[in-house]
C-alpha cells in the first residue's frame, strides 16, 4: 500500500469521525441550506483605460455560514466591446470554503484599454457560474465602458449644444423611449426593462415603493434603475418622478407639511419657499430629481374630491403661493444640479379645479356598489367661455413660467367645453393641441416639458373604438401631437412605444414632434445635472424628517389655523385647564395628514412619526389636565373646557368626491360617504361635549369647508384646521397662545350646501364666513406699534385712547382716519401696508360679531382680501373701512 493510499485512507477516516461528533442540526445543514452566489451590482461603469472591480458575495438561505465550499466560475463574455482590443478578457474561479459568513466576498477585477478614440458606450457581460450543490448564481453582471470623448458629455459646453449633438445620435427608438416614462411596479422584479425599453423615466405613483420604505432604501432603488439606463449605449440618465405634494409623503419618516388649502389659509409666500426648499431636500436626498407639484389649480367648487390640492378658490391667492417652485427648483438659474432642489411641475393644465358638478352622475351611483360609481366632479368638463378660462383657469401659469421657471407642467385629466362654439364638444385637456401648443408653448412660451398625467392619453376618445380604455394607435397620436412630451404609461410602457413607433413610421407623428419633445426632455436632465451624477448618493438620507424641517412644518400648522368664531374669548386657553378631549381626529396622524399620504388615499390611524393634535396639547400644556375620549363616552364632570375635534377621513382624487364612489379597498373609517356635512357621529360628539361643559371649542380637520350652521349656536370657538399633517402641535401652539391665531380662509365657508359653489366674486354672496376671514388673538396694534418707531405719522392713530388695555380697538373712527390718509399717500413698505390693513381688517370683523356691520360685509371683506392680494392695499382699506364704520 502506498504512502498516497494510506493518506487517503486516515483522511477518510478522520472526516468520518468528525461528523459523528457533529450536532444533528450541523450534519444536515449541507443537505438543507441553499447558497446563492451574485455580484453586488448589476451594472458596473468604468472609464476609459480604467479598471472594474466586480465584487462577489454569497449568501445562504438559513442566514448561517457555508456547510460546504462554494467555487463560482467566470469569464468575460461576448458584449459590444471587443475583448482584446477594448479590454482584456479574464476566466477563474473563486472558492469560498465551509464556514464562510453570509456576506464573505470576493473581487473579480477586469482591466479596460484606452485608446483615446471617442466612442459611445461598450458592454463587457461578466458569465458566473456555480456546479457546487446547492448553490445558484444570482444575475450576470454586466461591465459598461463609459461613452467618452463626445460634444454631448462635455460640461463646459452649453447646454443647448449639448442637447443638440446628443440629439442627432438618437435613433427613433431611443427618441421614443426618452418619451415613455414607466411605474417603479412595472420594473421592480427585472431592472433591465429600464433599458431594454430605452426608458426616460421612471415614477413611484402614491403608495408604490421599495420593499423597506426608509430613505436608503430609496436612494438604493433608484440607483438600480439608473444603473440600467447607463448600460445603454449613450448612456441618458433616466429621471425619477415622484407626487410629493405636502411633503415627501410616500416615504416613511418623511416631514409631512400641511396640504395646500392649509398653506393658502397663512398668506405666507416665503413661507411657502421655505417648505418647497425642505421638501426639495428630502426627495432628492432619497435619490429622486423631479417633483409632481406643486398643484396651481383653482378650486371653485368645494365638492371636488382634489379641492385641498388647491391653495384657494381665486387666483390672486394662487399666484403669489406659487414660490413654493423658487424653494423646489431655486431662485437662480443653475441651481437645479444641487443637492437640495428638484425639477418642479406646475399642473393640472388647466381648468381641473373649475370642473362642473355632474348631478346626474351624483345621482345615478346612490345605490350603487363602490366600484362601479363614477366621479362627479373630478376629471370632469370646464364649461365656459375662453376670457373667463384665461382669467381663472390658465392665469396661475404665466407667473409659474415668466417668474418662477417652472420645469415642466402636466396636463389635467379633465377637458374644456367652450361655450362660444356651443356646448356638448368637450375636449381632452390631453388631446387639447390649442391649449397646449399654441398657448402654452407658444403664446406663453414655455421652455420645460409636460409629462402626462396618469395614462392621461387613455382617456382620449377614439372614434374608431369609443369603447376602449386602453391604447389605441389614435389616442398615441393625439396625445403626441397635441404636444405632450413624455408620457406617463405605469404598466402599458412597451406598448405605448410600439405604438408610436408604428405613428412615426407611417408618417402620422413627424420627425420634428419627436425632436420637440426630446429636446425639452434631454435639456432638463443636463440641467438637473443628471449626466455628471447620474447616480444618488445617501449621504444626506438625514434630511429626511429632520428637526429643521418638522420646525417650518409646525410653524406652518400654526399659522394655518383659521380661527372663525371666538365668542366669549374662548382661545386661547389656560395651559393648566382641566380640559375634556374627544372626537375621531384628536388622536388620529392618519386623518389629520389627509391622501396623498404612505399611499394614494392615505389612511386612517398610526400611519406616520410625528405629533397627533391629542399629543401636541399634553407637550404644549404639560400642566393642563387632560381627558380624551374620541366618542365623547366618558364623564366629562370637572372639565373647564371641551376641545371637540372632528373632521373628514383621508381622500384623493375622484374617492373624495361628494357624492362620488368611496374607497372600498381603504381603512373602515374611510368608506363613509363623502360630504359637506359633518358625519353623524361627529355632530353626536359637538352636542354632548357643547351640552354639557361650559367652554366648547371646535376643531375642524377637514380638506374644505364643513357645514356647522346648525350646531354653531353651541360653540363657543370654532376653528378650520385643515389638514394639517404630521406635526400636530403647531394646532396646539395656537389654542395655547404659544403662536397667535393669523390664519385667513383661503376658500368661502358655505351657509348650507345649498350654496355651494360659493366663491368670492359671486353675485349673491352671503356665506357664513368670507374668503379672507380669520379673527385674531393677537392684536392689531402691536404690529402697527412695530412699524411706528421709524414712522412718527402712524403714532397718532396709537393714542391710548382709542384702544382697550387688551390692545383691541375701542375707537375704530379715529384710528381708520389717520391710517388711511397715511396709506393713501403711496409711500412705505409692505410692512407698513399689512400693519395698517390688520387694524382695519380687526375692526371690520369686529363690528361683523357685534352685529353692527352693513348687510354686504361679506363681499365686502372678500374683496377687500382680493385687493390686498393683488397689491392694491388703498382698495383693500376702503372696503374694510366701510365695514368697520
Amino acid at each position: 500500500m502506498s504512502s498516497c493510499w494510506r493518506s487517503r485512507v486516515a483522511l477518510v477516516g478522520t472526516v468520518a469521525l468528525a461528523a459523528s461528533l457533529l450536532p444533528a442540526s450541523s450534519a444536515s445543514a449541507a443537505s438543507t441550506q441553499t447558497v446563492t452566489v451574485a455580484a453586488d451590482r448589476s451594472v458596473q461603469t468604468v472609464g476609459e483605460g480604467g479598471r472594474a472591480e466586480v465584487t462577489v458575495a454569497v449568501t445562504t438561505s438559513d442566514g448561517r455560514p457555508l456547510a460546504a465550499p462554494t467555487t463560482v466560475r467566470y469569464t468575460t463574455g461576448s458584449g459590444t466591446a471587443t475583448a482584446g482590443a477594448d479590454y482584456a478578457p479574464v476566466a477563474g474561479a473563486l472558492t469560498f470554503p465551509a464556514g464562510s459568513r453570509p456576506g464573505t466576498a470576493r473581487p473579480i477585477t477586469v482591466t479596460v484599454h484606452g485608446d483615446r478614440t471617442a466612442e459611445t458606450a461598450e458592454t463587457i457581460p461578466l458569465t458566473l457560474a456555480t456546479g457546487s450543490t446547492g448553490a445558484t448564481v444570482g444575475g450576470q453582471p454586466v461591465l459598461v465602458v463609459n461613452a467618452h470623448g463626445l460634444p454631448y458629455l462635455d460640461r463646459r459646453l452649453p447646454v443647448d449644444r449639448r442637447v443638440a449633438d446628443l440629439l442627432g445620435r438618437m435613433t427613433v427608438e431611443e427618441k421614443i423611449g426618452q418619451m415613455t416614462q414607466a411605474e417603479r411596479a412595472a420594473v421592480a422584479a427585472d431592472p433591465t426593462l429600464v433599458a431594454q425599453w430605452r426608458l426616460g423615466s421612471v415614477l413611484s405613483g402614491g403608495g408604490s415603493t421599495p420593499a423597506t420604505n426608509t430613505p436608503a432604501a430609496w436612494v438604493d432603488m433608484v440607483n438600480e434603475f439608473q444603473a440600467q439606463a447607463l448600460s445603454t449605449r449613450l448612456q441618458i440618465p433616466m429621471i425619477y418622478g415622484i407626487d410629493a405634494v405636502h411633503g415627501h409623503g410616500n416615504v416613511h419618516g418623511a416631514t409631512v407639511f400641511p396640504h395646500n388649502v392649509g398653506l393658502g389659509a397663512t398668506r405666507d409666500p416665503a413661507l411657502v419657499e421655505r417648505i418647497g426648499h425642505a421638501t426639495a431636500t428630502e426627495v432628492r436626498a432619497t435619490g429622486i430629481p423631479w417633483n409632481f407639484a406643486p398643484c396651481v389649480c383653482v378650486s371653485r367648487d368645494e365638492r371636488w374630491g382634489r379641492s385641498y390640492e388647491s391653495v384657494g378658490e381665486d387666483p390672486a391667492l394662487v399666484i403669489p403661493m406659487e414660490t413654493v417652485i423658487d424653494g423646489l427648483q431655486g431662485r437662480r438659474a443653475g441651481q437645479l444640479d444641487d443637492a437640495d432642489r428638484v425639477l418642479a411641475t406646475a399642473k393640472h393644465y388647466a381648468g381641473d379645479g373649475d370642473t362642473d358638478y355632474d348631478e346626474a352622475t351624483a345621482a345615478a351611483n346612490e345605490g350603487k356598489p363602490w366600484w362601479e360609481q363614477r366621479y362627479p366632479i373630478d376629471q370632469g368638463v370646464t364649461v365656459t367661455d375662453r376670457a373667463h378660462f384665461a382669467r381663472t383657469d390658465l392665469s396661475p401659469y404665466g407667473p409659474a413660467l415668466w417668474r418662477h421657471d417652472v420645469g415642466s407642467v402636466m396636463p389635467s385629466f379633465s377637458s374644456v367645453d367652450w361655450t362660444e362654439d356651443g356646448l356638448g364638444n368637450p375636449t381632452k385637456m390631453h388631446a387639447n393641441r390649442e391649449l397646449i401648443t399654441d398657448v402654452l408653448k407658444g403664446r406663453m412660451g414655455f421652455d420645460g416639458f409636460l409629462i402626462s398625467d396618469w395614462e392621461g392619453i387613455h382617456q382620449i376618445p377614439d372614434p374608431a373604438e369609443p369603447t376602449n380604455t386602453g391604447l389605441t394607435a389614435y389616442k398615441v397620436r393625439v396625445g403626441v401631437n397635441a404636444g405632450t412630451d413624455m408620457f406617463m404609461e405605469p404598466n402599458t410602457a412597451p406598448q405605448f412605444e410600439e405604438l408610436l413607433l408604428a405613428e412615426v413610421t407611417a408618417g402620422r407623428v413627424s420627425t420634428a414632434r419627436l425632436d420637440d419633445a426630446v429636446r425639452r426632455i434631454l435639456r432638463k436632465k443636463f440641467e438637473l445635472g443628471l449626466f455628471e451624477q447620474p447616480y444618488a448618493s445617501a449621504a444626506n438620507v438625514d434630511q429626511v424628517g429632520s428637526a429643521k424641517h418638522r420646525a417650518i412644518g409646525r410653524d406652518a400648522v400654526a399659522k394655518s389655523q383659521v380661527l372663525l368664531k371666538n365668542a366669549g374669548r374662548a382661545l386661547p386657553l389656560r395651559r393648566d385647564a382641566n380640559l375634556y378631549v374627544a372626537g375621531r381626529n384628536a388622536d388620529d396622524i392618519g386623518n389629520q395628514a389627509g391622501g396623498w399620504t404612505i399611499t394614494w388615499q392615505g389612511q386612517s390611524g398610526d400611519l406616520i412619526p410625528g405629533t397627533t393634535i391629542l399629543e401636541g396639547i399634553r407637550q404644549v400644556a404639560p400642566q393642563a389636565r387632560v381627558t380624551y375620549s374620541a366618542d365623547a363616552s366618558a364623564p366629562t364632570a370637572g372639565a373647564d373646557v371641551g376641545v371637540v375635534v372632528v373632521g373628514e377621513t383621508p381622500y384623493a382624487e375622484g374617492y373624495g368626491d361628494v357624492g362620488g364612489p368611496e374607497c372600498g379597498w381603504c381603512s373602515t373609517p374611510q368608506q363613509e360617504e363623502k360630504s359637506l356635512r359633518l358625519q353623524p357621529a361627529d355632530q353626536a360628539v359637538i352636542d354632548k361635549v357643547c351640552a354639557e361643559i361650559e367652554t366648547c371649542v371646535v376643531l375642524v380637520v377637514s380638506g374644505r369647508p364643513q357645514i356647522v350652521t346648525d350646531q354653531l349656536g353651541k360653540i363657543d370657538a370654532l376653528v378650520a384646521s385643515w389638514l394639517p399633517g404630521s406635526e400636530g402641535a403647531g394646532v396646539a401652539d395656537v389654542l395655547f397662545g404659544r403662536r397667535p391665531f393669523t390664519g385667513r380662509l383661503p376658500v368661502t365657508w358655505p351657509r348650507s350646501e345649498a350654496q355651494v359653489p360659493i366663491n368670492v366674486g359671486d353675485r349673491d354672496y352671503q356665506p357664513l364666513y368670507p374668503f379672507g376671514w380669520g379673527l385674531r388673538t393677537d392684536h392689531g396694534r402691536s404690529g402697527l406699534a412695530a412699524v411706528a418707531d421709524q414712522r412718527p405719522e402712524l403714532r397718532a392713530a396709537l393714542a391710548p385712547g382709542n384702544w382697550n388695555a387688551d390692545g383691541s380697538l375701542r375707537n375704530a373712527p379715529e384710528v381708520l382716519r389717520p391710517l388711511g390718509r397715511q396709506l393713501g399717500t403711496g409711500q412705505g413698505s409692505a410692512a407698513r401696508n399689512d400693519a395698517i390693513l390688520a387694524v382695519a381688517r380687526e375692526a371690520a370683523q369686529s363690528a361683523v360679531v357685534r352685529g353692527s356691520a352693513p348687510a354686504d360685509w361679506a363681499t365686502l371683506i372678500a374683496e377687500a382680501d382680493r385687493a390686498q392680494l393683488a397689491d392694491d392695499p388703498v382698495r383693500a382699506f376702503t372696503l374694510l373701512a366701510r365695514v368697520a364704520t
